[in-house]
């Protein structure tokens, strides 16, 4: 008996370890949770949830672990072991093993007096002052029955052409607004279409219907501005009408939009950044784009780069059949340069990528993509039911493959242009208090808190220990330098993500934060 006893005590003690050492929401979860959920899941945002507090996110928890595993969310396309974007919101496999054993043990909540505020989301715009603001009239959305493409035309008041520098879509109501895609056009090919429908824009699935206009930009929920390396800009030209297409989703009938576009502008002749879809159906070596019924096709396309050019970012466009794109270049040399892989095509995800530095394509260099479009009933997006065979078109039941780049002549120094620097600091963010030092090696007497913050964040650092801390935003730019500041004020700030580097005793220890 007493044998006995002594089994069951070390089996008491085993389990009782086995929790004492599982993940709690206040220790482990919140954070990954508010860095890479909380933009959407949000009261304000997007997504169907908030995810802003334990008792959402815990009756939640058996269908967050599928959707995670299956990496369904968050939702960033392009496989990040193939090549990296600036501002992936991806989760790693710490983040996802956490996750899963944090649901597996009880989801508990833990020590309530390690809790994290709830982040608040007041969004404000990022442009103080733009140079140009363009808003669509406002929409009242119409009961559709189904997922709802709108495109709106606006004017541009400027006589004369400018370079865009940077540009910010502002979504006029985030509960509704999906996606946006920014375009220009000098023809008058939009204004016809636009006066075929009554009240403000016009329906249009693919694009905004005119083959003359120019994509500029695109936003999706998480994004920022998008800003260009000094010295380039995309040309705006004189008069062009600027015209966004917005996707709103089922269920959005009855609600109001009025989303903008703010622009930072230039006088000065800059390097112009072109965005084109070098793949399209011209380029296919194995067309015409036609997927017959009940068949698994992929297409290739290629093209020969004519100069020494600079990519600056990659956007895959396909429809509902679309199931993956691989797009890479083959050097003179033989060498490949990995540039966009996407494994699992999600039409209601689409956007632009741009590259954490950008990416030299030299002369002679041949542009290869691939795109598989599987037109079955296995595949839930299938628009027909049964399939029918489908050629390229702009209608939702058509297909496409494009593949635009922003792209520029190449100058010696582009490639080492660093657009995001996070990816050369520490992407994860260590939930455990503690940090991660660039070694590798875990620090414990280094603490960053609160996280997220809003007002002020304190470093906890060993007494009369003499430090430096540079606090770095999303694209790489530092934005605080401090020395021997415990407390620092990050209340000016814009709501994001940043990176809190700290240097002592030649240790280099960074740690990534929420401010909201």
């Amino acid at each position: 008996m007493k044998k006995f006893n002594i089994m069951v005590l070390i089996m008491c003690v085993l389990v009782s370890n086995s929790y004492a050492q599982a993940p709690t929401w206040n220790k482990n979860i919140s954070c990954i949770i508010y860095s890479h959920c909380t933009n959407c899941h949000n009261e304000n945002g997007l997504a169907p949830m908030s995810f802003t507090t334990y008792a959402n996110v815990f009756n939640y928890r058996n269908s967050i672990v599928p959707a995670i595993e299956e990496r369904k969310m968050p939702p960033h396309l392009p496989d990040p072991n193939y090549t990296h974007f600036v501002k992936e919101n991806v989760l790693d496999a710490n983040e996802i093993q956490l996750i899963k054993d944090w649901v597996t043990n009880g989801a508990p909540e833990g020590d309530a007096t390690t809790a994290l505020p709830e982040p608040v989301y007041q969004y404000t715009d990022e442009i103080i002052n733009p140079d140009l603001v363009v808003r669509i009239p406002e929409f009242v959305v119409p009961n559709t029955g189904e997922d709802l493409y709108q495109a709106f035309v606006v004017s541009n008041p400027s006589p004369r052409a400018m370079y865009i520098t940077s540009m910010e879509v502002v979504p006029g109501n985030r509960n509704i607004v999906h996606h946006v895609l920014v375009y220009q056009d000098t023809s008058n090919i939009v204004v016809t279409n636009d006066s075929s429908f009554a009240g403000p824009g016009y329906v249009s699935f693919g694009g905004v219907s005119s083959s003359t206009a120019n994509l500029m930009d695109t936003w999706v929920p998480g994004c920022e501005v998008t800003k260009y390396p000094a010295g380039m800009g995309i040309k705006l030209e004189a008069g062009a009408r600027i015209i966004l297409q917005i996707h709103y989703p089922n269920g959005s009938e009855g609600k109001i939009d009025s989303t903008k576009v703010n622009f930072k502008l230039s006088n000065s002749s800059l390097r112009n950044v072109q965005i084109q879809p070098l793949i399209y159906k011209n380029t296919m070596t194995n067309g015409p784009l036609f997927i017959p019924a009940n068949t698994v096709k992929t297409f290739h396309a290629q093209l020969q780069m004519p100069f020494d050019l600079t990519f600056i970012f990659a956007g895959p466009h396909g429809h509902l059949l679309c199931k993956s794109f691989e797009c890479y270049g083959i050097k003179p040399s033989g060498d490949t340069i990995k540039l966009i892989k996407i494994d699992d095509w999600d039409f209601h995800w689409q956007g632009t990528h741009t590259f954490k530095s950008p990416v030299k394509m030299p002369r002679g260099t041949m542009l290869h993509c691939y795109a598989t479009y599987d037109n079955t009933s296995n595949n839930p997006e299938n628009p027909s039911n049964p399939p029918r065979d489908v050629r390229y078109g702009e209608n939702t039941t058509d297909e496409m493959m494009f593949v635009f780049f922003g792209f520029l002549l190449y100058q010696q120094g582009d490639e080492n242009i660093i657009a995001d620097s996070s990816f050369h600091l520490k992407h994860y963010l260590d939930c455990d208090p503690g940090v991660q030092i660039d070694n590798g090696e875990p620090s414990k007497e280094i603490i960053v808190y609160p996280n997220p913050a809003h007002h002020y964040i304190k470093i906890n650092i060993p007494r009369n220990t003499v430090f430096s801390t540079d606090i770095y935003n999303s694209t790489g730019q530092l934005v605080s330098k401090t020395s021997n500041q415990d407390y620092i004020n990050i209340a000016t700030l814009n709501s994001g993500i940043y990176f809190v580097k700290i240097k002592y005793n030649n240790t280099v220890v960074t740690k990534k934060i929420l401010k909201y």
